[in-house]
């Protein structure tokens, strides 16, 4: 599955031992189909990895819980339909029994799943459209080109004022960065954020990047990035103190900081986990689409295993993003 188009970092082993590493936080699953068509040889066919949410309020746990696949499942690039949908339709049968059971699968696509359209649907996993942005890595030149005249200068002035883009070397760095990562998702992005842990616990198994950005010796920004090896490298989180720090621009060179780690050591891709629905306002979007990137719409797929508290879910996570 290496070669796969639908290969993430998200659906490799590594993924599914972080998840499973913090059970107070996740039940992982991993579903794989294989086949031996000519009774010599073992040929991996689908792979599909992700969690399920754990929450510590029991109110909050019945109302949200949630099966997420990020980056959606890992497909042999000739999967047939019948294949697919099999996966597919395994997964909510393991996922729907129990006390625990999601009220809702999500996967959250980072490749195109258009020729499989057909298959989810009959598996019971409606199409969402969502859009996102890749960046091409291979060519800096042509990376750096492709940058909105903006970001050119800020990324100027931001060097020019004296910033360092450096790998965390401590968990006390880590703890500098993630401070500034729960004041946005407080002030602005208003949606549950994973306790410091998570965030510790990438950093000590190595499963990818901190690219902090410093001024003065002081943590101001920083971005957290898994890489898939010879592929491609994910913003995860990111932020920065944007307002205290104007001519640093900490979140632009933090981003920056994950393109530019990306053409070094040989990553084709810097993807941006998402960047909103179609035809809604959404900053972050704007913010995004300055990088360069190319625009796709690769969307979700979603399957409703208990509409009715989906619908109550969905009601309860607005009101508490307009408190």
């Amino acid at each position: 599955m290496a070669s796969s188009t639908t290969g993430t970092w998200f659906q490799t082993p590594e993924a599914y031992d972080f998840y499973a590493s913090m059970p107070e936080l996740f039940k992982p699953f991993a579903i794989a189909m294989a086949c031996d068509p000519a009774g010599t040889q073992t040929q991996l066919r689908a792979v599909c990895v992700g969690y399920i949410t754990i929450e510590k309020s029991a109110l909050k746990q019945f109302l949200t819980r949630r099966a997420i696949v990020i980056g959606g499942p890992c497909l042999a690039d000739d999967c047939s339909d019948e294949e697919v949908s099999l996966l597919l339709s395994t997964l909510n049968i393991k996922l729907s029994t129990g006390s625990n059971a999601p009220i809702y699968i999500e996967t959250r696509n980072f490749n195109d799943y258009s020729r499989w359209k057909e298959a989810f649907a009959a598996a019971g996993f409606d199409y969402v459209p969502h859009l996102n942005f890749h960046v091409d890595c291979t060519d800096k030149g042509a990376m750096d080109e492709k940058l909105s005249e903006n970001r050119k200068r800020q990324i100027k002035k931001a060097i020019k004022s004296g910033i360092e883009i450096v790998e965390t070397q401590s968990e006390q760095e880590i703890k500098e960065w993630y401070d500034i990562l729960l004041h946005l998702y407080k002030t602005r992005v208003k949606t549950p954020l994973f306790p410091l842990s998570f965030f510790i616990e990438f950093y000590q198994q190595g499963l990818g990047k901190y690219l902090l950005v410093k001024y003065e010796g002081k943590v101001i920004g920083g971005i957290m990035c898994p890489i898939l090896e010879g592929r491609c490298i994910y913003e995860w989180f990111v932020c920065g103190m944007d307002t205290e720090y104007r001519n640093q621009n900490p979140s632009v060179m933090a981003t920056y900081a994950a393109m530019e780690y990306g053409n070094a050591h040989g990553l084709a891709r810097f993807d941006f986990m998402g960047a909103g629905k179609p035809n809604e306002p959404y900053g972050v979007r704007e913010f995004k689409a300055r990088f360069g990137g190319e625009e796709v719409e690769h969307g979700r797929f979603l399957c409703m295993t208990k509409p009715l508290l989906y619908k109550i879910g969905v009601f309860a996570v607005q009101i508490l993003k307009h408190k």
